[in-house]
């Protein structure tokens, strides 16, 4: 099988200005395309933002969100990716005809939607429903699946969506610089987003510590080692509404090594090639043959009560 180049982006996005976020996936794709890239992909919201959506009502919810793949913002994509002669995937609050809302993430070409699917654990907004189903999709002959963002902290589903053929994994984000009870973890100060011009030391120091990348490195090269796939992380940089995020997208290969990563404060992509021979080299591609489920199919699946609670999300009063 061909190699795959992709590009990972980063961009700090504008809440609730589609228009302006599709201006700068369009210009970014570009970017991906004159790279060498055949897949350019975005954070989880990149064309609506995200962290605003805690305070929306369900009335702004509907307002916000679209009907995939007939709305405004997927044609855009769409010829984005025509245009381009590139694959792209972004992300996007979804309303279906009967208005019920998700949170969705599409990959599209130029002859449209080749893939759509809804997170599975939402919570920036109390009115969005959650997803039920793994997606898994061809691109240029590689088998690919999406998870989003709180998705892949549940490590059942990366499993599953591997098992279920794909080679690689997109995992779009909006993380880092939250509290929890994680040692470290908390909020990055806005100024000193306002003023990494002149201090950029301080700034790295906090994208790179515990409350950003040191965290993200605790999990996420175990995701692609344990079950030998490449994964396309992506984040957005900057203010996402009150809060400041670290970008840091990157794609990691099936050992678990970082082959690209966005290392700047500025909206930007990096590119790196997947190697179809690293699936069958990597120790997860064996361990994942060596599995006994007979030992532990019924421990796995068995029923339990599913709670989530997110420490930075404030707590909502239902509407009348």
């Amino acid at each position: 099988m061909n190699d795959l180049r992709i590009a990972a982006a980063q961009f700090e996005h504008s809440s609730g200005d589609k228009r302006h976020n599709l201006d700068i996936i369009d210009g970014l794709a570009r970017r991906a395309a004159e790279a060498g890239a055949a897949v350019v992909s975005f954070h989880e919201c990149s064309i609506t933002g995200y962290t605003f959506a805690r305070k929306l009502s369900r009335a702004q919810m509907l307002d916000l969100a679209e009907v995939i793949p007939d709305g405004e913002s997927t044609a855009r994509l769409v010829e984005i990716a025509r245009r381009n002669n590139i694959v792209v995937l972004a992300g996007l609050f979804e309303k279906t005809r009967t208005d019920e809302l998700y949170k969705a993430y599409v990959c599209v070409d130029g002859n449209g939607v080749k893939a759509k699917f809804r997170k599975i654990h939402p919570f920036i907004n109390r009115y969005l429903k959650p997803g039920s189903e793994y997606v898994v999709f061809d691109i240029n002959g590689w088998k690919c699946g999406i998870l989003v963002c709180y998705d892949n902290n549940v490590i059942e589903n990366v499993r599953a969506t591997a098992l279920l053929g794909a080679h690689i994994i997109f995992m779009p984000h909006v993380t880092m610089g939250t509290p929890s009870t994680r040692p470290g973890a908390g909020f990055v100060s806005p100024k000193l987003w306002e003023n990494r011009e002149k201090d950029p030391t301080s700034l790295r120091s906090e994208f790179d510590g515990l409350k950003g990348r040191a965290w993200l490195m605790k999990w996420l090269p175990s995701r692609a080692y344990d079950n030998g796939i490449y994964v396309v992380f992506t984040n957005p940089i900057g203010m996402d509404d009150d809060q400041v995020r670290n970008g840091c997208s990157m794609i990691l290969d099936p050992f678990g090594d970082i082959i690209a990563e966005c290392r700047s404060f500025e909206n930007e992509i990096a590119t790196g090639n997947c190697v179809y021979d690293k699936l069958q080299q990597s120790g997860g591609c064996r361990y994942t043959r060596a599995r006994r489920p007979e030992l532990y199919r019924d421990i796995i699946g068995q029923d339990h009560e599913s709670v989530q609670k997110v420490a930075w999300l404030p707590e909502q009063k239902e509407e009348a």
